[in-house]
Order: C-alpha cells, then sequence, then structure tokens
C-alpha cells in the first residue's frame, strides 16, 4: 500500500524532474504512454488490457503543450498540499478549484481535461489517485455477505460485518478499499451483480446466508473502488467470483471490465482486474432455454456483438457460440427477465444450477 508520504514524495518528484530540466537549459517535457486504443494491448499472460510500447511527449516547445505542463505543475501542487493537510476532493472538485488558481492558463476548460491529467499523473508516478485522496463522486456500490472488516475512518477503526452490523442495504465500498482490512470470513465464492433490482431479490431470498456468498453490487459499470475490492476478496481471500449481469453486449463488457480491465484504465489493470471472473449469465442460451420475455436487438447492439467477436477478451469457444446464438436468435435480455418464472427461481434454481455447472459451488 502506498503511504500519504510515499504518494507526496512522487509527486514532489515529478516537479522537481520539470525544474531541473529548466535549470540545465532544456525545454521540459513529460513522458508517458499513448493513450489511444491503437496503443492498447491485450496481455495474454496476465489476461488484461496494458499499454504498448508508443508514448508520446508533453513538452513545453509548444503553446499547448506548455499549457499542459502548466495545469500538472498547478495540479501537483494542490495534490502535495491536500496530502499535507490530511485532506481529500473529488474530481469535480478538481475541476472548479482550478478557476481560483492565480494563473488563467492553469484552469482547466472541462472536467475530461482535469481527469486526464489525474490519470496522466497516476502513470507517470505509479501512484493511484486514490492515494492522492482524490475520489469520484460516490458510486454506492455495496457488499452483503459473510465477511468481517476492519475499516479506517476519520473516527477511527471501526469493525463491521457485512451480514450482522448493515442494513438490508449492505456495506457501502468506500473510494480506497485499500483502507479495508479483512478479518474473517466464510464466503465460498463472491457474487458480482449487475443491476440493485438483482441485488435486493438476492438479498431478499437470503441467497447470500444459505450459500455462504459475497453478494457485491456492480452498479453498471462498476466503479473503480468496486473493482479494486473485487480482485482484493479472490486474491486474498481465495474464492472464486462470478459476473452476474443482463443479457446484451454492453453487459457483457460490463464483465469484461472486471475480469480483464478496461482500456481508460489500462495502466491499472494489474491492479484492478480479475482475469479469474467467470461469467454466469444471463446467456443467450438462457433467453432460449427458460422461453424469458426478451426485446429485439437494436442495430447498435448487433455491431456491438460483432465487435466482440474481434474482441480478444472474448475469442473463446464459449463466448463465439454464445454471440454467434445471440445473431442468431435477435434477442436481448435483463437478468430481472427470470421472474417471469416466479420471484424465487433466480436463487431456488437458476443460480444454484448454473453456478454448479461452472464448478462454483
Amino acid at each position: 500500500m502506498t503511504t500519504e508520504s510515499d504518494a507526496r514524495d512522487e509527486l514532489i518528484d515529478l516537479a522537481a524532474d520539470f525544474y531541473d530540466q529548466f535549470a540545465a537549459g532544456n525545454i521540459p517535457e513529460m513522458t508517458l504512454p499513448t493513450r489511444t486504443k491503437s496503443n492498447i494491448e491485450y496481455d495474454t499472460e496476465s489476461g488484461v488490457w496494458t499499454y504498448g510500447d508508443r508514448t508520446s511527449t508533453r513538452s513545453a516547445n509548444s503553446v499547448r503543450g506548455a499549457r499542459k505542463l502548466l495545469k500538472a505543475a498547478y495540479t501537483i501542487e494542490f495534490l502535495a498540499d491536500q496530502l499535507d493537510d490530511d485532506r481529500s476532493s473529488t474530481l469535480r472538485e478538481l475541476y472548479y478549484l482550478s478557476e481560483s488558481w492565480d494563473n488563467d492558463e492553469a484552469q482547466f476548460t472541462s472536467q475530461d481535461e482535469s481527469n486526464d491529467l489525474v490519470e496522466d499523473l497516476e502513470i507517470v508516478t505509479g501512484v493511484t489517485r486514490e492515494d492522492f485522496h482524490m475520489r469520484p463522486e460516490e458510486s454506492g456500490a455495496t457488499l452483503m455477505g459473510p465477511l468481517e472488516i476492519r475499516e479506517q475512518t476519520r473516527r477511527g477503526e471501526r469493525e463491521i460485518h457485512c451480514q450482522e452490523d448493515v442494513g438490508e442495504g449492505g456495506y457501502q465500498i468506500p473510494n480506497n478499499p485499500d483502507m479495508i482490512e479483512f478479518l474473517d470470513d466464510d464466503i465460498d465464492f463472491a457474487l458480482a451483480v449487475e443491476t440493485g433490482g438483482m441485488r435486493d431479490r438476492l438479498v431478499e431470498n437470503g441467497f447470500d446466508e444459505a450459500y455462504n456468498c459475497l453478494v457485491i453490487h456492480l452498479k453498471g459499470q462498476p466503479a473503480r473502488a468496486t473493482r479494486r475490492i473485487t480482485k482484493r476478496v479472490h486474491d486474498e481471500l481465495d474464492v472464486p467470483i462470478a459476473v452476474f449481469a443482463d443479457g446484451d453486449p454492453w453487459s457483457y463488457r460490463i464483465y469484461g471490465s472486471v475480469a480483464y480491465g478496461s482500456i481508460k484504465s489500462a495502466h491499472l489493470s494489474k491492479y484492478l482486474a480479475t482475469p479469474e471472473a467467470q461469467f454466469v449469465g444471463i446467456q443467450p442460451e438462457d433467453i432460449v432455454e427458460y422461453d424469458l420475455p426478451a426485446d429485439p436487438l437494436s442495430d447498435s447492439d448487433v455491431n456491438a456483438l460483432e465487435s466482440e467477436l474481434d474482441d480478444p477478451r472474448f475469442q473463446t469457444d464459449y463466448w463465439e457460440e454464445q454471440i454467434e446464438l445471440q445473431l442468431d436468435i435477435g434477442k436481448k435480455s435483463e437478468q430481472q427477465s427470470l421472474a417471469s418464472r416466479g420471484l424465487d427461481f433466480v436463487t431456488d434454481t437458476y443460480l444454484p444450477e448454473r453456478l454448479g455447472e461452472m464448478g462454483v459451488i
């Protein structure tokens, strides 16, 4: 785990490098991997997305480059002071805070620009934004299951059991899950669930208790904190991870981001991705087998499915068979469509049978 002091030192070292380049009579510059899709590679050995060998240079030899380095310097100063004061801020606040900086050229023109700069600093320093005390807006993702943890709060440490000490909403995952210590567990497997409605169904039906399951609510496309704690649960507690999502191409990509990482956060794939995660469903073959209520595929759905056939993450016999079947039937279906066979079907029949076939239970 990176300490506040380590994070601050990395920032100051980067600023000092700018100064040393000035002092040596050189034009300051900062080199980092080219952050384009063409420079993202699927690492078959580790099973995650990584950056390739191509790099780009932010140099003060142009007005545009000089502005980028100026904004980087102001942001470094802000983050270093924030760490000194043991404060935190959101990505949105950083964007607005820049309007108070004394140099107009250092101010951000959009939040995308400030977000990208924070990612640049992550890549160059090797420190995550969480260790800079930067956080996104709350994701609201939660855990529910037989896991006892110790977390650091402003009022000191507290111990929480993620079934016994929480309400029906579960334990809310903090921005930096590395501040959580796992104390004890009785988890046989973790189920990462896309939608809130299905998460609530599992909890109401007592699925977490019946199967010693840690239910992780992904809340759609999962936030970094959600993916990080999922990886920690797998690696540190040695339990299988299964992803339960809707049966459409966009939900398959949600699974892909959990298992293999995302292109946008390729520099953190080894920190966030869990290549061992398996996909439970909804499968296209489930739509056929259970005659689930379904919607027709849109043109964008078809294009996304065809794109996934060329995606290295989905180039397995299983995924090729499922995607080709879905293109053939022309349908997609949601998790909640399983309710057409009764409210208990998902916990009494569907999940036990699927997880059994997968060797999870």
